[in-house]
């Protein structure tokens, strides 16, 4: 998507060989324009999968899920807590997921009444790296009795394994960004 990858270029910067830093558009000051149209291109892809829900992880893969879930028709959104919460219900689906942002282990979980038997379900989700919450997630989802139709991601970091381990798996994933390395700060992009 060549607005993402625009704006990457511009107001992203990269940390280190592995952090990925757009926080000025994507995960902490939000360009509520490009993620509707981020929705949309994801909508586009995964229409044909007839998605009856999408399912992220809290916090930051929340807007992008329900600009997702607008253009597929305002679908519910469902997003995983990563903390226990005294008003939660007891019958819950959980997984355990390690975080490479916040590089620890959390356990993410759903109320199952959330998450109806024979939901076809689309996660969505802002970064994918090794892949450990979409996995956490699609566990959540077989727990519950669905199904996940797809994972659409804004931005991939493909020099990580996710993305391969999920495509091997026969996961329908689309990424709308991969990034393919970092150089002195430089953010590089797949496709130039």
């Amino acid at each position: 998507m060549q607005e993402l990858a625009d704006a990457i270029r511009t107001l992203g910067r990269g940390v280190g060989e592995d952090i990925v830093k757009v926080d000025m558009f994507l995960n902490h000051r939000l360009d509520t324009a490009l993620l509707f149209r981020m929705g949309e291109e994801l909508a586009a892809h995964f229409h044909a999968a007839r998605p009856t829900l999408v399912l992220t992880v809290e916090a930051s893969g929340i807007a992008l899920a329900l600009t997702a879930a607008h253009a597929l028709g305002d679908l519910p959104v469902v997003f995983a807590k990563k903390s226990a919460a005294a008003n939660q219900s007891d019958d819950l689906a959980q997984a355990s997921v390690y975080s490479f942002t916040h590089r620890r282990e959390y356990t993410v979980r759903a109320d199952r009444s959330y998450l109806p038997a024979g939901s076809r379900v689309l996660i969505v989700d802002d970064f994918l790296a090794d892949g450990n919450a979409v996995h956490g997630l699609m566990d959540i989802v077989r727990q519950t009795g669905g199904e996940t139709v797809g994972v659409g991601i804004g931005i991939e970091k493909g020099f990580q394994k996710g993305g391969e381990t999920l495509r091997r798996e026969g996961v329908d994933l689309m990424s709308l960004a991969v990034v393919t390395g970092i150089e002195d700060g430089k953010i590089l992009l797949a496709g130039g």
